[in-house]
């Protein structure tokens, strides 16, 4: 059985890492929001720090990404430079002075329920970054990608300081692999 979802009020597509008719689906509708940005500036903002091992699922995306040199993909958050709670603001300012009207796609790993623990999320609208931590930031992107990295509810702090690396790293290799395929996929229908 795919693990997949698709909910209409606000477009949200939900994938296990591991199923890939699923990844495929969320793949397609990732193109579909690229093909719709009509030629605007695509910024990919990856919110987190290394230095919690859950937490780190953005900057790990960042690196991946911005190891490609992908033509016109301007990636923001990466091991050597994250972007995280206490400059979060500022890199958004920075995002909105070099870019004229930029379509920005945020990630950032978040916590979920147990049988939930895995899966990528794609959906339309901001992020809003640290609210699985009780964080008040300010909401980012005009569509995001989640990834699910444990269970959330209780210690927030705790639970995403022992997150397994594995999972984490497993996961920011599948979300790289679908971010570069769509927009690839993009730049050869151009």
């Amino acid at each position: 059985m795919s693990l997949f979802s698709l909910l209409t009020e606000t477009q949200k597509i939900k994938a296990h890492m591991d199923d890939y008719a699923a990844k495929a689906k969320l793949e397609e509708r990732l193109f579909e929001l690229l093909i719709s940005t009509q030629n605007r500036p695509v910024v990919i903002l990856c919110i987190g720090t290394d230095r919690s091992t859950g937490d780190a699922l953005g900057p790990l995306i960042g690196t991946l990404l911005s190891r490609l040199k992908l033509p016109h993909l301007h990636i923001y958050g990466t091991l050597d430079d994250p972007v995280h709670a206490t400059n979060l603001e500022q890199y958004i300012s920075v995002i909105q002075h070099s870019f004229y009207n930029p379509f920005i796609i945020a990630i950032d790993a978040c916590l979920g329920r147990l049988d939930s623990i895995g899966c990528i999320t794609l959906a339309d609208g901001p992020l809003r970054p640290g609210a699985g931590v009780n964080k008040k930031l300010p909401e980012i992107g005009e569509a995001h990608i989640t990834g699910i990295v444990n269970v959330g509810g209780f210690m927030e702090f705790m639970v995403l300081q022992n997150t397994r690396l594995n999972l984490v790293w497993r996961m920011s290799e599948n979300i790289s692999s679908i971010i570069t395929r769509s927009y690839m996929k993009v730049h050869l229908n151009k």
